[in-house]
């Protein structure tokens, strides 16, 4: 096969030519990668001749336009395209545009005749089309208009400076829940950290999971991303219903089961999932029967409003129930989307897919009210998480097929953590189906992600600059392209519409301008202190932190500040492997980064004091006196846990995501810690004001 041709076609779909591994050393993509890579976009390059054929239809046709594919223009702006060859044109406005937003565009502005260059009336934002004729062709320009930069929190709230606190909702406990922290319980937490001028709360992903899927369990690796966790549903705040004596019933005859998972070590996923799952469906039939008009009218605009995103998502689920959670396995004519099966599968599940999709309303009201409990004043309310990607196998790679990089993972490549380097078993889109499909999929992600929140976090920023792809089969990785201005236009548009300001992680290494180009669209950098140091290996004074970001001293992925300080992390390391020795260097590494710690307290006589009595207010205390637009303190450490949510790595050898948390909801506000903690931001000047 000749090389020259393949790697034009390789270069032409992004994919790199090689990359330096993390000892510096030259890795070069291989062809059996190339052709993996060129597979997960639909291109099957079996001879010479299937080659030949495929630089035709791309490589020579892209060099054969007149016009380019994609163009980013400002809301609001007009613009001077460098184009134009005397072409009749016309746009076609997004046809998710409301009509008023249509009406307030003159028709007489969307078309005309250039000479040479074509004249762009202000557009509103959005994804539109730019139709050119001449010369006997018609070439199609997609437009894609956006406002300059994502909102920020000053303009939402009219400070510059906040704080709140980060808390897994799956641990919260309480002595209504079913055992499993729910949206009520986020909901009076929410409240209480208002209560103690804290402008957001943040929590893990509520990414759906699937409904049959008794075993998902990381939020990091939903079924897909557009759709809430039927989990967290509050089965005693449901809508519609009133007091209606049945479902007074049902909810006392479970009662037991709520209380024997309310009262375990850790969060059971799998009985809570059977429990949750047959109330559901027991509290559906009552609303059948029994449903408020207002709330079948709410609902059927609900299913109108979401379209055949939704539908698409509810026929997964319901096949899922009927088939099994992973797709691979269903029978090729649903696991191929045959048009035949298809429909036939809409009549046959119908009452299921009624059931998802009420499932679905349920959990946006649900979520919808807390973020608006929680927003109140001048709050945030709602800081989410956009898990990176949904796990393969899942709802999101079968309905959004046609954007998926077919046989591909996410992950990364070797490094001294992960020698072998690291497969995530997340879907990957592939950059030219997104365009060609007007990056539909992707802008319904970062919609459904942004509807109930005041803040969003992008889960590994870096994604949207480039993507290491791992194909099945026990072939090589390798980076692939990714259009970033694109996707932080795309983010510019859905954050201004839905008020969300947006935080990248960008945690390690990234390319030269990386983190300039992502902060002038308006997106939060990610600082997290354990990991901020200088090249000579010094901490960063927080003040001495990018003022532009959302800064903590600790994430559900590292240890906690009591972890850090005991290396509760590196001991699990050891017991994992085995290891009959301690890692003596790691921990002595540990307590000399203990010590510097302690010496961000002004006070000098107190450096020698690496309790977490005392360095939890000296860190606290100084990124709260820092310029850092944001500050996240973590539940765990205001409670004093050791313990982390998450070990990166494992699966199984730690108790991830199934710790709950030390105190009751209705506990805390008689912890004293809260209190100072609320103390310190006042004196700060980050805390919201009095009402």
């Amino acid at each position: 096969m000749n090389q020259d041709k393949l790697n034009a076609l390789a270069g032409y779909f992004g994919i790199h030519a090689s990359y330096n591994d993390f000892d510096g050393h030259l890795v070069q993509t291989s062809v059996e990668t190339q052709l993996a890579f060129l597979r997960a976009n639909g291109l099957h390059l079996d001879s010479e001749a299937m080659l030949d054929e495929a630089v035709r239809f791309y490589i020579n046709a892209e060099q054969d336009r007149w016009f380019p594919h994609e163009v980013i223009t400002g809301t609001g702006f007009d613009y001077q395209c460098n184009f134009g060859l005397g072409a009749r044109w016309h746009i076609l406005l997004d046809e998710d545009l409301s009509a008023d937003i249509r009406d307030t565009v003159p028709a007489d502005s969307l078309s005309g005749i250039a000479d040479t260059h074509i004249s762009l009336p202000p557009l509103p934002s959005g994804i539109h089309e730019l139709v050119c004729e001449v010369g006997g062709r018609v070439e199609k320009v997609t437009l894609i208009t956006a406002p300059l930069r994502a909102p920020s929190i000053e303009q939402l709230t009219g400070k510059g400076r906040v704080w709140g606190i980060n808390a897994p909702l799956y641990g919260f406990r309480s002595r209504r829940n079913s055992g499993i922290g729910d949206f009520e319980d986020l909901a009076r937490f929410a409240e209480y950290v208002h209560q103690l001028g804290g402008s957001f709360v943040g929590i893990n992903p509520v990414h759906a999971l699937g409904f049959s899927d008794h075993y998902a369990m990381s939020p990091y690796s939903p079924t897909h991303r557009g759709f809430i966790n039927t989990q967290h549903i509050a089965l005693d705040q449901f809508t519609g219903l009133g007091d209606l004596p049945q479902l007074r019933s049902l909810l006392q005859a479970v009662e037991p089961q709520w209380t024997e998972l309310r009262n375990s070590e850790q969060v059971e996923y799998q009985s809570h999932r059977v429990c949750q799952n047959a109330a559901l469906r027991d509290i559906y039939n009552l609303f059948l029967q029994h449903a408020e008009p207002e709330a079948l009218e709410a609902l059927s605009a609900f299913r109108a409003a979401k379209g055949a995103y939704l539908e698409r998502f509810a026929l997964y689920e319901a096949l899922s129930d009927h088939f099994g959670s992973h797709w691979h396995s269903w029978p090729a004519p649903y696991r191929d989307r045959h048009d035949k099966a298809i429909t036939e599968a809409r009549g046959r599940f119908a009452n299921r897919i009624d059931f998802h999709i009420w499932l679905q309303w349920i959990a946006s009201v649900q979520l919808g009210q807390t973020q608006k409990r929680a927003s109140r004043a001048g709050g945030l309310g709602l800081y989410l998480d956009l898990a990176v990607g949904a796990r393969r196998g899942g709802g999101e790679s079968w309905c959004e097929h046609d954007s998926i990089a077919q046989g591909i993972s996410l992950g990364a490549p070797p490094d001294q953590l992960g020698p072998d380097g690291q497969n995530w078993g997340l879907v990957a889109y592939a950059p030219k189906k997104l365009a060609e499909n007007k990056y539909k999929s992707l802008r319904n992600i970062y919609r459904s992600a942004m509807e109930f929140a005041g803040v969003l976090r992008i889960d590994h920023v870096l994604g949207l600059n480039r993507s290491f792809w791992i194909p099945d089969g026990g072939i090589p990785g390798a980076y692939i392209s990714q259009p970033l201005d694109i996707f932080l236009s795309i983010l510019s548009i859905e954050a201004n519409a839905s008020k969300t300001a947006v935080i990248g992680e960008d945690l390690g290494l990234v390319p030269d301008g990386f983190r300039d180009s992502v902060q002038a669209h308006g997106i939060y950098g990610y600082s997290v202190l354990q990991y901020e140091k200088w090249p000579d290996g010094r901490f960063k004074h927080p003040n001495e932190l990018r003022e532009f970001s959302l800064a903590s001293f600790s994430t559900h992925d590292t240890p906690t500040l009591k972890g850090f300080i005991t290396g509760c992390d590196i001991k699990w390391r050891d017991q994992i492997r085995g290891s009959e020795q301690p890692s003596f260097d790691a921990l002595e590494a540990r307590k000399r980064d203990v010590e510097a710690l302690a010496t961000l307290d002004p006070d000098v006589s107190k450096h020698g004091d690496t309790s977490v009595e005392h360095l939890f207010p000296t860190i606290h205390g100084a990124l709260a006196n820092s310029q850092v637009a944001m500050l996240a303190v973590q539940l765990d450490d205001i409670l004093g846990q050791e313990e982390a949510q998450n070990l990166p790595g494992t699966i199984d050898q730690h108790p991830n995501w199934r710790r709950k948390c030390v105190l009751l909801n209705e506990e805390m506000p008689d912890e004293p810690a809260f209190g100072h903690v609320a103390q310190m931001m006042k004196e700060s000047g980050r805390s919201l004001e009095e009402e």
